[in-house]
């Protein structure tokens, strides 16, 4: 019964491959560049709750955040604890505080987690167009080898032409020479 979540996993992972094998396919095909390509299908916009959840994940993670909720901990404290004596509205064991610490991290945590996917979802897209690039400049660098390999081939034919001229040449003075 395992097998196939697994196979349609393959399936999924081979139809992204051999996409973007075709995409590499195509560009050099075309002699364009894939970087631009990229670079474009990359610039989607960001929803407001993606911006909110990366403001919130920027500033919750931040010695700002951190500086200013000690602060706001210590001054909760300070104040029912010594300024207010005998009209505390949160007694000691500061039940309202751990309720409001409480709230704010089972709110604070989703959110960031939302805003760590959405980073790695970023990170993937940026793995897979490192891949296609990487792909495109090996199937480019190929080419050239291909290419200088020709060039070398028919220079070296030329030499041995050229040489065998020269040879003759050779064997004609060689001759004058003799007689």
């Amino acid at each position: 019964m395992k097998k196939k979540p697994v196979s349609r996993f393959v399936r999924q992972e081979s139809y992204k491959i051999n996409k973007m094998n075709k995409l590499v396919a195509d560009a050099i095909k075309n002699n364009e560049s894939i970087t631009e390509k990229l670079l474009e299908s990359n610039a989607g916009e960001v929803t407001l709750g993606q911006r909110m959840a990366d403001g919130v994940a920027s500033f919750g993670w931040s010695w700002k955040f951190i500086i200013i909720f000690g602060f706001v901990l210590v001054s909760w404290i300070l104040l029912n604890a010594i300024f207010l004596l005998n009209k505390w509205f949160d007694p000691y064991p500061f039940i309202l505080l751990n309720l409001i610490l409480s709230c704010l991290a089972a709110i604070q945590a989703p959110i960031i987690m939302m805003s760590q996917n959405r980073k790695e979802e970023i990170d993937r897209k940026r793995a897979e167009n490192d891949y296609i690039i990487n792909l495109k400049a090996e199937t480019q660098i190929s080419n050239m080898d291909e290419k200088i390999n020709i060039l070398v081939i028919e220079q070296m034919k030329k030499m041995f032409k050229l040489q065998e001229g020269q040879l003759q040449l050779l064997n004609e003075i060689k001759k004058t020479l003799k007689k």
